[in-house]
C-alpha cells in the first residue's frame, strides 16, 4: 500500500495532505525518514510514525453529515477559541475531519470523516461532484451579469470552471438563486457575485452530490446510510463494499 494512502486512512489527514506530511520529513517508516513519494509499506509489518507517534489504520471508517450553523468554523482547532464543527458532535466516534470549507457566515450540508481517500475525491474538482447552493444576493443582477460569471471569471489568477445558476425568488432588495458548483476555491460563490457588484446576504449548502440537508436542522447531525455511503462512493469512482464502525 502507498504510504500516503496508509496515512489517509489512518484517519490523521486527507491523502493530499498527507503527501505534505511526507515530503515536510515528518513521517516515518520502520524508524528512517520517508520524505520522497512512491513508497509502498505491508501494513501488516510495517511501524509507520507521523511526528514521532505510531498510527494504525482503522478498521473501519465513520461518515457523518452536519447541519453547519452560521458562526461555526469549519475546522478541527481554532486559534480565537470560536465554536468549531466538531463541537457540536458530542463523542465522536474517531479523529474526524470535515470534507471541504464553509465560511463562518455560510450554513449547510458539511461531510466529516475519517476516511481520507473519499475526503480527497470529494474536494478535488477532478471528480466533478455537484455542491449545490441556495444563494441571496443584494439587489437585482442582470442575465448577463449572471451569464458572465456563471460562464467562468477569474479567482487568484485562475479561471473558474462554468457552473449553473437559476433564479429562484425575488424581493424589493434582494435576489435567490439556485448555484450548482464542480469545484470549490475559497469564498467562491461571495466572490463571484461581489465582481458583479451584488453581496452575498445568505448562502446555505443544500446538497453534495446525491446527498441533501433533508431532515436535518441548524447544529443537528447523523451518520450517512448505507444507501447515502454507496451513492457518494460511487460519484467520486469508488465501487465496492466500504467496512464502517457506525452502528
Amino acid at each position: 500500500m502507498r504510504l500516503q494512502k496508509y496515512i489517509a486512512h489512518a484517519g490523521i489527514c486527507s491523502r493530499r495532505a498527507a503527501e505534505g506530511l511526507i515530503l515536510q520529513g515528518r513521517v516515518r517508516v520502520n524508524g528512517k525518514i520517508v520524505n520522497r513519494m512512491g513508497v509502498e509499506i505491508d501494513p501488516g509489518k510495517d511501524r509507520v510514525e507521523v511526528d514521532g507517534k505510531e498510527i494504525r489504520r482503522t478498521a473501519g471508517h465513520h461518515y457523518l453529515m452536519l447541519y453547519k450553523p452560521r458562526g461555526v468554523v469549519t475546522t478541527v482547532k481554532d486559534p480565537f477559541h470560536r465554536s468549531t464543527v466538531l463541537d457540536l458532535i458530542q463523542d465522536p466516534p474517531s479523529r474526524l475531519y470535515p470534507v471541504g470549507r464553509l465560511d463562518l457566515d455560510s450554513e449547510g450540508l458539511l461531510l466529516l470523516t475519517d476516511d481520507g481517500e473519499l475526503a480527497n475525491r470529494l474536494i478535488h474538482p477532478r471528480y466533478k461532484v455537484e455542491k449545490r447552493y441556495i444563494v441571496e444576493v443584494s439587489g437585482h443582477p442582470t442575465k448577463a451579469e449572471i451569464a458572465k460569471i456563471a460562464g467562468g471569471i477569474e479567482l487568484d489568477g485562475k479561471r473558474t470552471m462554468p457552473c449553473t445558476i437559476r433564479p429562484r425568488a425575488r424581493g424589493r432588495r434582494w435576489t435567490s438563486y439556485e448555484v450548482i458548483l464542480k469545484e470549490g476555491k475559497k469564498r467562491q460563490i461571495r466572490r463571484m457575485f461581489q465582481a458583479i457588484g451584488h453581496g452575498v446576504r445568505r448562502l446555505v449548502r443544500v446538497g453534495i452530490g446525491p446527498l441533501t440537508l433533508r431532515g436535518l436542522s441548524p447544529g443537528r447531525w447523523r451518520p450517512l446510510t448505507a444507501k447515502e455511503l454507496e451513492q457518494i462512493r460511487g460519484a467520486v469512482g469508488l465501487t465496492g463494499a466500504v467496512e464502517t464502525d457506525d452502528s
